[in-house]
């Protein structure tokens, strides 16, 4: 455990210990916001930020290290700044298993809207013997997390709901395990499928749109999907697809993606027998990769091979999240369009 103060003391809105120099200027991991106004804490708890506009960002720099404890942040506008993917990591093991529900089974739990993480891991230990188990579960409107790994088995990500942006992350897990019913993008982030228990088949989405008229659902745009190292060796005997269907209207699109050879040639599966097949919205657009061949691909109504950059233009950062009003605000780049 690095430090006093433990990460869910800090993130429920009482003060940290200030982890950067009291010099006046920010500490080198809370720089590169363009357009904010600095200040540090007398008292220590990092650093203070607002915009021309007077909304302020409350930074966290948390140190290189492993914390060992579940974390909660309800509070708006708070910012996780760590020392780097697997050099500042927080973990636990919560799971269905030992009694957890799949919603509060996270590691981390964020909610207050204006969350940002940068340059760190959150994982789930318990392992594919415990079944769902959360390492991120957001439901934070306007979030973004950069450079960030997430690493879990069955249910890793839980994009619970509200808009979300990921870029240049690192996603591990079995079944579902990027789910929820937020609209969200993922841009550049290299998603990993891990070996399973005996019998199970890996799913990397499950989408989990309930009603026709919510705009939620999830785009993976210029991603790498591909098997991590546990998985590779046996892609031809572990089935691997791009998702199911876990409510109604699911809807998932992928799109300007390199696809690896462990996607099975139907590239979905069903979540129980007809169930949804023709409500959902699965699409792909121009992707690559072995695993990107459509010939194969399954015939269900609601599937679409996309092919006018007008539709495809409907599920990026633009209209999905309606990210050019509010990302050029959190100094994380991003891709508005094609």
């Amino acid at each position: 455990m690095a430090g006093s103060q433990k990460l869910s003391t800090m993130a429920s809105g009482e003060r940290p210990r200030h982890t950067g120099r009291l010099t006046g200027s920010p500490p080198d991991r809370c720089r590169g916001f363009p357009g904010w106004h600095w200040e540090l804490h007398d008292s220590g708890s990092g650093c203070r930020c607002s915009t021309r506009a007077a909304q302020r960002r409350y930074i966290i720099h948390i140190r290189r290290g492993t914390y060992d404890e579940y974390v909660s942040v309800d509070k708006p506008n708070v910012v996780f700044i760590g020392d780097g993917m697997g050099v500042t990591v927080i973990t636990g093991n919560h799971s269905v298993a030992d009694g957890w529900t799949t919603f509060n089974s996270g590691t981390a739990i964020v909610s207050g809207p204006g969350f940002i993480a940068r340059d760190l891991t959150i994982r789930n230990t318990a392992g594919p013997m415990k079944g769902q188990a959360v390492a991120l579960r957001s439901s934070a409107d306007l979030s973004v997390f950069y450079r960030c790994s997430f690493e879990g088995y069955q249910d890793t990500l839980y994009a619970h709901s509200d808009k979300q942006f990921y870029r240049e992350c690192r996603i591990t897990g079995t079944v579902d395990f990027i789910f929820g019913d937020a609209a969200a993008v993922f841009q550049f982030c290299l998603i990993l499928a891990r070996r399973p228990l005996p019998g199970q088949e890996n799913t990397i989405t499950a989408q989990g749109r309930y009603y026709s008229w919510r705009s939620t659902g999830f785009t993976i745009q210029n991603c790498n999907i591909s098997a991590d190292s546990d998985l590779a060796p046996y892609i031809e005997q572990i089935h691997s697809y791009l998702g199911r269907p876990w409510k109604n209207f699911s809807r998932t699109v992928i799109m300007e993606t390199y696809i690896g050879s462990l996607i099975r040639p139907e590239g979905w599966l069903e979540w129980n027998g007809s169930f949804a097949l023709d409500t959902l919205y699965y699409g792909e657009y121009k992707n690559s990769g072995p695993g990107s061949g459509l010939r194969g691909r399954v015939k269900w109504p609601g599937y679409h091979i996309i092919t006018d950059p007008a539709v495809a233009a409907n599920f990026m950062v633009a209209r999905l999240i309606d990210g050019d009003s509010w990302l050029p605000s959190t100094g994380i780049s991003y891709k508005s369009g094609l």
